[in-house]
């Protein structure tokens, strides 16, 4: 089929929210979250492939890509209620979550509240919000505000660039990365980090049982995301865990061959 997605918007809580839809109207939908600085265009890759069997759903968050203004607040909460408001407009009840990063943990967070909502899970580039955090996981946690307080005071487009560099191998992809994280401001990218940093909470005797692939890219520099596939997986017992070769922390953008398989075959087992 002739790939052709459709722009549609929703006002809500102070910011216009984009989101694009392709594929079969009567498929199985698929949505698409975006990491941290980032937006839809992270999926371009995925996109094209998936709209031959599925309806597929890319959303850009507040405050990234198009979706303006940001919004007086930016939090998880806020970000779960927009997804939620998103489905609704686009006439879906149920949905399979693919979220990368920060995506991946607004997926996890809906799935968490809203069980019913979400008939499958596949996460890259972060850990279980749900799982008690690793120590150095822990001590980062509870440093977190005072780093914040510390962020405020350094040169913040260095800074930016740097995270935004240390996403990707392939240079076309760290080209976008930062060109897209450039857009945002910095009280926005404070904004994000105090809601990562916030984003965990320890359910003791929580499962996620619906069907759940862990990914992640086997040269991604953001912390230790084999460990964490790993341990999600442990407790998770019906997961699978995949290393996507030769990625980074965008491993669907640095290695979309790859990326597209394991999606395309956990999608298919569904």
């Amino acid at each position: 089929m002739v790939y052709h997605a459709t722009e549609h918007t929703l006002d809500r809580a102070g910011s216009r929210l984009h989101y694009w839809l392709a594929g079969p109207a009567a498929a199985p939908l698929v949505v698409l979250a975006h990491g941290m600085t980032l937006d839809h265009r992270m999926f371009e890759q995925q996109m094209p492939v998936l709209a031959d069997t599925y309806r597929v759903l890319a959303w850009d968050m507040r405050g990234h890509g198009r979706s303006q203004p940001a919004g007086d607040t930016f939090t998880i909460d806020l970000l779960v209620a927009d997804l939620l408001a998103i489905l609704e407009h686009a006439g879906h009840h149920q949905a399979i979550m693919v979220g990368h990063s920060l995506g991946g943990i607004v997926a996890q967070e809906l799935a968490f509240r809203q069980p019913e909502r979400v008939a499958g899970l596949m996460a890259w580039g972060c850990s279980c919000i749900t799982l008690p955090p690793a120590r150095p996981l822990a001590l980062a946690t509870r440093g977190a505000r005072p780093a914040l307080q510390l962020l405020r005071l350094l040169p913040y487009w260095p800074l930016l660039r740097l995270s935004a560099e240390r996403m990707a191998e392939r240079p076309a992809v760290r080209a976008q990365a930062v060109a897209l994280a450039s857009r945002i401001p910095r009280a926005l990218f404070l904004q994000i980090l105090a809601a990562l940093a916030t984003s965990l909470h320890a359910e003791p005797g929580y499962r996620f049982t619906r069907p759940l692939l862990i990914a992640y890219g086997e040269r991604d520099r953001y912390g230790n995301p084999r460990r964490a596939a790993h341990a999600w997986a442990a407790r998770d017992r019906q997961a699978q865990v995949i290393a996507i070769p030769g990625a980074g922390h965008n491993a669907n953008q640095d290695n979309p061959a790859a990326f597209n398989r394991a999606l395309l075959a956990f999608l298919a087992a569904l």
